[in-house]
């Protein structure tokens, strides 16, 4: 056990079996730390994993490996900060690692405080859900504005029907008034008003039937239209509320937990910073102790060591270099060299070739003089300025 926690404070084991009983247990106490805190990264990626998906399994897969990044990013913070003696150097050096993991820590507290304060949560949701939806419903009434115009329309034909009864029977009671004598011209009786008043009654009786009928026919495909419209609106409206229902997913959650008050969930993101921190620090405030000694030993050795391989094979190439260039030289003066005595050779075989030419037009032309005396003269008075090279 003691080991696997040094391996998970990315010390070597080799140098800690050297070191006393002390430095044994501050790193095994570091790795301790490292591991605690990928555990607890698992803990807070599945949990906030099964929040979304709402399936186990993924959860498990996705909380394992993100716990292992952590650890590893972790080891990896704890196992390259060096200790020197040299407090503010070194909490200097790793800023950038203290950054990192405070990024980390806020990342692995929110899942966990998501389930803490879950009942909180909820109660914001369902707030938040009730709002929605009286907004969603507003909105769909917005859209259905269709059904107060046919209810206006309804109500228009209903009322031209009923003007029309009331002239019905306004018509009716002056007939019944003429027929008794106690109104028209007061006298009992049907006479020729009487019948007047009985046509125009009969008239408008016949246009109230028509005007119903056609009215009731109106009306009928209106409440129709008012029915499709209202089913869709009520299926609409379902809808909404069926989405608004789901309303609490992880971003739903993040933003109802921002709506709690702050105090609280400082205080745990906080902890979470400490606990996340903590091997950081650990590493930080501890003292240097003789791993750090043996272990900067073997890595200035092992700088020295490579630096002189490299100086050495820096060297073979020069010396390479320089050999190759050596011989390049040499037979690049050889080349010379054999270029010059090549045109050497080719301008004494010229020049020896000029001579026996000359000696032959010589011999040629004396040959020519001793057998015709007239042959000098020709020879000068030939007009030929540059005769001797012309052979």
């Amino acid at each position: 056990m003691k080991r696997f926690f040094w391996w998970c404070a990315g010390a070597d084991d080799t140098i800690l079996d050297k070191c006393s009983k002390s430095e044994h247990i501050k790193y095994a106490g570091i790795g301790a730390t490292v591991l605690f805190t990928g555990l607890l990264a698992s803990i807070s990626g599945g949990y906030a994993l099964y929040t979304v998906f709402d399936d186990a399994l993924m959860a498990i897969a996705f909380g394992l490996l993100w716990g292992a990044v952590i650890f590893n990013l972790d080891r990896f913070i704890v196992s390259t900060l060096r200790k020197e003696g040299k407090f503010w150097k070194e909490l200097l050096q790793v800023m950038p690692r203290i950054f990192l993991a405070l990024v980390l820590a806020v990342v692995i507290s929110k899942p966990l405080e998501l389930k803490i304060f879950d009942k909180e949560i909820q109660a914001v949701l369902k707030e938040k859900q009730a709002e929605l939806a009286i907004a969603h419903k507003q909105l769909v009434g917005q859209q259905y504005v269709e059904v107060d115009s046919i209810k206006t329309e309804i109500a228009g034909i209903r009322q031209e029907v009923d003007a029309k009864v009331q002239e019905r029977n306004r018509l009716y009671d002056a007939l019944a008034a003429e027929a008794d004598g106690t109104g028209g011209t007061g006298k009992v009786g049907k006479g020729p008003i009487f019948e007047e008043k009985k046509r125009q009654y009969d008239k408008v009786d016949e246009e109230l039937k028509l005007l119903q009928a056609n009215a009731n026919e109106r009306i009928l495909q209106r409440e129709q239209r008012i029915n499709e419209l209202m089913q869709n609106y009520d299926e609409t409206v379902a809808e909404g509320q069926e989405s608004f229902s789901n309303y609490d997913g992880l971003m739903a959650r993040i933003n109802a937990l921002d709506e709690l008050p702050w105090l609280p969930v400082f205080f745990i993101t906080l902890l979470f910073i400490c606990l996340e921190t903590a091997p950081i620090f650990t590493k930080l405030i501890s003292s240097k102790g003789p791993y750090d000694d043996i272990l900067k030993g073997i890595e200035h050795e092992r700088t020295t060591q490579e630096m002189q391989r490299v100086a050495e094979r820096q060297q073979q190439y020069d010396t390479r270099k320089t050999v190759a260039n050596a011989k390049f030289a040499a037979r690049t003066d050889y080349e010379v060299d054999a270029k010059r005595e090549e045109e050497r050779l080719k301008s004494d075989a010229h020049l020896e070739v000029v001579r026996e030419s000359a000696a032959v037009w010589k011999e040629r032309k004396l040959k020519d003089i001793h057998r015709s005396p007239d042959t000098a003269a020709e020879l000068l008075n030939d007009g030929e300025e540059n005769g001797y090279y012309n052979w």
